[in-house]
């Protein structure tokens, strides 16, 4: 709805805005939606590129889980499938807090959401797979074969960057 002031000559109105007032999202709720979409697409990646190479998806979160609890993991059953799913929706909530974060003090961050995002899930590709999967307890590191990394490289830009760039983008478009 418009708002309407007054304007100083007597008996005219101008129209001051158009739109509400407030179209940005609270910032919790900016989180939240970026933490689901963040973790439902890098997932459903895995399930779905994993899956067509034979992986079945309780052995995906189990490998997630083994990053906490090494390769007993793969002898927890749906328990550490659980565990490994909660673990990776924690992680998207990381990254997309951290993004929500340094868009709050660089407003720069959101002036071209989609450009920043692809280089933000590039970033965060490569500390998933040369920082924080080489220090964990499933241990590894170093690049995968190309196929593997080309995939992760894709799905951290494109489902991971700019879904936690366009929920930053919103929080501050208040």
């Amino acid at each position: 709805m418009a708002h309407l002031s007054r304007d100083t000559s007597p008996g005219l109105r101008k129209l001051s805005s158009i739109g509400p007032a407030h179209t940005g999202l609270p910032v919790p709720q900016a989180l939240l939606f970026g933490t689901l979409a963040v973790g439902t697409l890098d997932i459903l990646d895995a399930f779905i590129f994993f899956g067509l190479r034979g992986a079945r998806p309780i052995r995906i979160l189990q490998s997630i889980a083994a990053g906490l609890l090494g390769r007993e993991a793969f002898n927890g059953g749906w328990g550490t499938a659980a565990l490994g799913l909660a673990l990776h929706f924690f992680i998207a909530f990381v990254i997309v807090l951290v993004f929500l974060a340094a868009s709050q003090r660089m407003a720069m961050l959101t002036r071209q959401p989609v450009l920043v995002g692809l280089i933000y899930g590039i970033a965060v590709y490569l500390v998933m797979t040369l920082v924080v999967v080489p220090a964990s307890a499933a241990g590894g590191g170093g690049l995968p074969p190309w196929p593997v990394a080309l995939n992760g490289v894709l799905i951290h830009m494109f489902g991971v960057g700019v879904p936690a760039s366009l929920a930053a983008s919103a929080a501050r478009a208040r």
